[in-house]
């Protein structure tokens, strides 16, 4: 298959909001696909390559030759110049790596250059995710969407399951969970408040619910098969070397083979948690700062499945395995009014909030579905735009990412930025800003700089989860999880926030 027949149907995927149309789009690309091509052009379709690092970064790929008049390269082109250069390390790497990418996108067309860029980047924006793909599949490989979730989820990936899928069904079924390779993890739907959560999954007032503090570390799945243990994060990332206090945890418990779900977390002397970033710091290298494993469910245990147990039969399970100061805290009621106390205690006790969980559904891996809900706090600031940048993708020709800034006597300019973000954006919102911000530049717009710096006059409402401290923005501090709630046009640059007033919301 050519590259150019993928980048077309990624663009046609970018242009729409139809779910159908996504899932005709991809599905029309997949029956065209060679056997030998089908993992490669799966992963494309859902825009990442199959390669976890080349080396390459948006200054690798940012000076490119001139591109080439008609499209030649196939995806198994791509994909061994890739992988090419992910195996490049040493002395002279540098080099060979700049002749590849020189080589490869010397002769992608325009159009291949800039997905081939998106893609290396992280910054393909076109809406195909993992749910759509699978759809895409199921419907060309002609067998039940169930069938392929599942099987995506056991195997810890789509491109595994398409794979299956286009064996049969037989293939799909015999993808089950083994302990040593990671599944995708359970994820949570959202509520604004306890007591939504609470009607939702005990509409009549007396079903038991089980409601867990919701911590703010780094999710773990930790499998163990006799001495040999495996820890993996959210994204199935293997970082057991990095945690040897989750191996020797792991290792401390009364059975020999078992698949935990659960967080790590470092705390401090008083068993406060410490801030987000100290945790992460800890799991790429060694900070000196402990971490703690807290578990929250159980997937296997020395031969017995319990993917599809109820909730409350997994948690008798944990409870008789995992020692109570490496659970995370839990209480079980039917009384909104005991779980909203609860939730007001782990928030007070420095957690980010609680996640309220049907004890009589299958841990579904992979989904984020009614089961689970999590109900967090919600901080907002009134923050400054300080500058705007370009939009890609089905956000191609608007001002999107905004750069946001706290008032700052101490700044020249009066303000210090405190980080991005594209998130909670409508499209009405994206075109208003775009003329907003086109007023407010400080210079001509054009679309050869890719940010636009503005006057710091507009103020918006952000939410946001929390903050931490950061080395990457002068103000020393940085936003988790921002979104735009809304433009406060009532609000002038001198009433939005200080940094002063952001820096008190910083734990630790």
């Amino acid at each position: 298959m050519l590259l150019a027949e993928l980048v077309a149907t990624s663009t046609a995927v970018a242009a729409t909001r139809s779910r159908k149309a996504k899932v005709a789009a991809l599905a029309e690309t997949l029956r065209g696909v060679e056997p030998a091509e089908l993992e490669i052009v799966v992963s494309y379709l859902g825009g990442a390559l199959r390669q976890r690092r080349t080396g390459l970064g948006w200054r690798g790929v940012s000076d490119l030759p001139s591109a080439a008049d008609e499209p030649s390269l196939t995806v198994l082109e791509v994909h061994h110049a890739f992988e090419a250069m992910s195996g490049l390390s040493g002395a002279g790497s540098q080099i060979a790596r700049k002749e590849a990418v020189t080589d490869l996108f010397g002769r992608a067309t325009a159009a291949e250059q800039a997905w081939l860029q998106a893609v290396v980047t992280g910054n393909l924006r076109q809406g195909a995710l993992d749910a759509v793909t699978q759809e895409a599949v199921a419907q060309v490989a002609e067998v039940p969407l169930a069938a392929v979730r599942r099987a995506a989820m056991l195997a810890g990936s789509t491109v595994a399951a398409a794979g299956a899928a286009f064996e049969g069904q037989a293939a799909l079924d015999a993808i089950g969970l083994e302990v040593g390779r990671p599944i995708m993890p359970m994820l949570a739907s959202s509520a604004p408040d306890v007591t939504t959560a609470m009607a939702g999954l005990s509409a009549d007032g007396a079903t038991e619910v089980a409601i867990d503090a919701k911590l703010d570390g780094i999710r773990i799945q930790v499998h163990r098969d006799g001495d040999d243990v495996l820890v993996v994060t959210r994204s199935l990332d293997d970082i057991t070397g990095r945690l040897p206090e989750v191996v020797e945890v792991a290792r401390s418990l009364p059975a020999t083979r078992f698949v935990l779900d659960g967080e790590a977390l470092a705390l401090s002397d008083d068993g406060r948690p410490m801030a987000f970033q100290d945790t992460a710091s800890r799991t790429a290298q060694d900070t000196g700062v402990a971490v703690t494993p807290h578990f929250f469910d159980l997937l296997h245990l020395d031969g017995r499945d319990l993917l599809d147990s109820p909730g409350h039969e997994r948690l008798a399970a944990l409870d008789a395995l995992v020692p109570e100061q490496h659970r995370v805290r839990r209480l079980v009621t039917a009384d909104a009014a005991a779980a909203d106390a609860f939730a007001s205690e782990t928030v007070a006790a420095g957690h980010e909030g609680v996640v309220l969980k049907d004890l009589s559904a299958p841990y579904a891996a992979g989904r984020r579905g009614s089961a689970w809900v999590k109900v967090k706090p919600r901080h907002t600031l009134d923050l400054v735009v300080l500058a705007v940048e370009w939009g890609s993708g089905r956000r191609q020709g608007w001002l999107s990412n905004i750069h946001l800034g706290a008032r700052d006597q101490s700044s020249e300019t009066g303000f210090v930025m405190l980080g991005k973000t594209f998130k909670g954006m409508t499209d009405e919102m994206l075109a208003w800003q775009t003329e907003r911000f086109t007023e407010l530049a400080t210079s001509p717009v054009d679309r050869s700089s890719y940010v636009v710096h503005v006057r710091p006059e507009q103020v918006v409402e952000i939410a946001f989860d929390g903050l931490q401290r950061s080395t990457r923005y002068p103000g020393g501090v940085a936003l988790r999880f921002a979104r735009v709630l809304r433009y406060r046009d009532d609000k002038g640059p001198d009433e939005a926030d200080t940094i002063e007033q952001v820096r008190a919301h910083v734990p630790g």
